[in-house]
Order: structure tokens, then sequence, then C-alpha cells
């Protein structure tokens, strides 16, 4: 028995007001490898590598399960009727040959919740763009780096890789009501045997007190996020917007200014950003704006990355500076103070329904941040699919509450790709953060030279 963590129970709770958590990939294709990669074979071919590796990647073939009242949090079951077709499937490519258009129209469809929660889409090349599958799996299952680990599971290291048979399985039944009953009532005992603990030695305790209060008083002292045209009740269209560029390219950056590569990214965004606002002709002097950045802890616990194991800070971004190298030094001196205080996301008391109903119209309202950044470091080799080649991977995010526009980069086989992604109605003008973000690059890269 599996239950899910708080942080996993979380990540549900924002498909109820509309806005699914969905992360996802898009891989693009070498057309002239591997066998007919733009055609059926693909789709059977995909079909067999993952029924194969099923094995490997067990949360695959399970569902959420929602038990009865008394029997605590939702757990990991396996999928009574689960059938591969249902999740690997093949789409037309859109009119005009554009990609995204064909990846929104898939995205938008919510997972089906008595299914596990996740596809694979094969996108049959055009002339404007090459074949491409979209994979998309619900947050439950992954965050960024756990992810990445599956990726490397689901796909080659190099062409011709021969497949095991697929073995035989049996879905597992779902434990009884009264099982669970018992396992709830063990759960609940053994967190209260730690509480009483932790007071009986207080020397534990006081750190993590010490810690959150002091994480409290930054909150406190920083105040509200501003108030921006960008942060408005969001809805379920989105808009996309594909900066490309090589991470030897941001390294050299990072590298020439003494900062991190996530550093540059958060620089190059609040470029962006700086240049939306100012076409909007609102007021940038002066303007800082807050972004969530997610931070992976996999690194605390042994072997691959697995399920959600994230930790959070949120940095400044000085818009109101309009030199990208004092912008870049700026933000690299508060990440550095904000990387000390990061903590995993915890707490058992908050995934109740009141606290779930009071937290939904909470989000949409809320005044701490202003913008989401991730950043995830891929594969640095080249996969292969079916015997193409990946050429690239674009990142595709989730956005909820009032976040109206966000980005995340994936960097993979020496590749550095940033997808900016916005709402639909308060932030379509994604084009426009994008070649904002690449005249910062451009401006950064001419530093010094």
């Amino acid at each position: 028995m599996e239950r899910l963590s708080a942080q996993d129970v979380t990540t549900l709770w924002p498909d109820e007001a509309g806005w699914q958590q969905d992360i996802g990939l898009v891989a693009i294709l070498d057309a002239g490898d591997g066998d007919d990669p733009d055609g059926p074979m693909l789709l059977r071919s995909v079909r067999e590598i993952v029924e194969a590796r099923l094995p490997l990647v067990p949360r695959l073939r399970q569902v959420v399960h929602i038990p009865g009242w008394g029997q605590g949090r939702p757990l990991w079951a396996d999928a009574a009727n689960f059938d591969l077709r249902h999740h690997i499937r093949a789409v037309a490519a859109g009119q005009g040959g554009e990609l995204f258009p064909v990846v929104e129209s898939i995205r938008r469809s919510p997972l089906d919740r008595s299914r596990p929660l996740w596809e694979l889409w094969v996108i049959p090349g055009s002339g404007a763009h090459a074949p491409a599958v979209y994979l998309r799996i619900h947050h439950v299952i992954a965050d960024g780096p756990a992810g990445v680990a599956m990726l490397g599971l689901l796909l080659d290291a190099a062409p011709g890789v021969p497949l095991s048979p697929a073995s035989p399985w049996r879905p597992a039944p779902v434990p009884r009501a009264r099982t669970l009953v018992v396992d709830n009532l063990r759960g609940r005992s053994t967190a209260a045997f730690r509480v009483v603990a932790a007071r009986a030695r207080p020397g534990t305790l006081v750190p993590d007190l010490r810690d959150s209060w002091s994480a409290l008083r930054r909150t406190r002292r920083e105040g509200r996020a501003p108030r921006t045209s960008l942060n408005r009740r969001i809805g379920s269209e989105r808009r996309y917007a594909v900066v490309h560029t090589d991470v030897e390219v941001v390294r050299a950056i990072a590298h020439r200014h003494g900062t991190k590569i996530d550093d540059v990214l958060l620089s190059v965004f609040a470029g962006g950003l700086r240049e939306l606002l100012c076409r909007r002709g609102e007021p940038v002097d002066g303007v800082v704006l807050r972004a969530v950045v997610p931070v992976s802890l996999h690194g605390s616990r042994p072997g691959p990355a697995r399920g959600n194991l994230l930790g959070q800070m949120i940095v400044r971004l000085p818009l109101g500076v309009a030199d990208p190298l004092r912008r870049l030094t700026s933000i690299a001196a508060d990440t550095a103070v904000r990387k000390r205080h990061v903590r995993p996301r915890t707490g058992a008391v908050v995934t109740g329904r009141v606290v779930r109903r009071i937290a939904l119209p909470m989000l949409a309202r809320q005044r701490m941040t202003n913008t989401y950044v991730a950043d995830v470091v891929g594969p640095p080799t080249p996969l292969y699919l079916a015997g193409a080649r990946v050429r690239e991977i674009v990142p595709v995010v989730a956005l909820m509450g009032n976040i109206g526009v966000g980005a995340c980069a994936f960097s993979y086989a020496e590749r550095f790709v940033i997808t900016v992604v916005g709402d639909g109605v308060v932030c379509p003008e994604v084009d426009v953060v994008a070649r904002g973000m690449e005249e910062e690059l451009r401006a950064l890269r001419g530093e010094g030279e």
C-alpha cells in the first residue's frame, strides 16, 4: 500500500478549478532516422517499447484511488482495466503545419481520473515541423526531475536497443475498507508519537521552529507582490513561445559573471517580462516582481528521482533595472541567500476538504508571487525513440491561480530550450516575452567582448 504524500495530494486540487496540472514535453525527432518515423509504424513501435518497459515505471499502470471517510489519504492502486491503446495514440497534423496548436488541443482535454494519468501522442511531421511525440503526465505522478528519470527508462541511449518481451501483468486488488481504516489509524498514531518524541527532545524541535519562524519573518518583511496586469484569474487556454539556445552559451554567460545557470534564466526571463509590460504601457521603474522557483530535493534521497520532492523559493526579479548585467548580478545575490533556506513542502494537516475549499479561491487572489520559473536538467547525451534520434526537447508546464505567465527551461544534449507559457486571455503575447528574452541573451553574451 502506497499513500499519496501531502504534496502529491495538493497537486490534484487545482484541477477542480480548471487549472490542469499536467506537465510534459514535446520531443522533436529527426525525420531521417528510424523506420518510418512519420507514419503508423512509429505508433506501433512506441507502443511496443513502452509496453516492454512498463515494469520499470509501475506508476504508469496505476490510478489515484480516493478512499471513503476515515480510510485515510488517497493511495496508488493498479488500474483494473489498463489498456495501452488508451494512452498512446496518434493525432493528425494541424492546419498550417504548426506544432503547438496541436499540443494545446490535446492538453486542454482533462486526463481521465479513472485511468492512469498520462498520455503519449505521436504527431506526424509536416512542412513546418519534423515528427514529434508529446508526453504529458499529471504532476501527481512526478515532478520535473522525476519525469526526467522516467524519460530515461522509456527512451534509448542508442538506436537499435533490443526489447525484452513484455512480461505478464495482473493488477493487484484495491485494499479493503477495513485494511485502509487500520492503516489510517496506524499512520495517525505514528505521527502523534513523532510529535510527542520531538517534544521530549527539544534539541531536535527548536531548530525546526527557529527555521519556520525565520521563514515567516522573511515573508512578512518582504510584503506583497506588486499588482500587474499579468496577475488575474486565469482560464484554461494557453499560448506558447519557444527560445532556442545552447547550454554552452548559457554556461559561458554564467561563468563570465560568476553566477549560476538558474540566475541567467531568471534574469533573461525578467528582461522578457520588462519588455512585455513596457509594450503594455505599464510602469516598470522600481517594479520588483516575485517569481516562485521550484528546487529539487531528490538529492537528499538515495536512488533515482521518483514522485514529488520539491522545495521552493521566491526570487525577486528587478524589472526596474534596465541594464541586463546589473539585473543578473542582483538576482544572483538574491538566489544565493534564498537557496540556503529551501526546505521540503510538508504538512499532513493541509490535505483536508475544508482547507481545499479555502485554498482554491485564494489561489486566484494571492499576492505572494507574480510568476513561475523552472529549470529542469535533462540528459546530456542524445536519446532515441524507435530508432529515431530525439533532436530537441521542449518543456510544457502548468499554470494556476492568477499566475498569467511562466517559463521553463530544459537542457538536453547541449541544447537549452526555454518555453514561455501564457494564459490565452491574461497573457497571449508570449511571443513578445520570447523576443525580449532573446535580446537579453544577446546583450549578456556581448558583455566584455
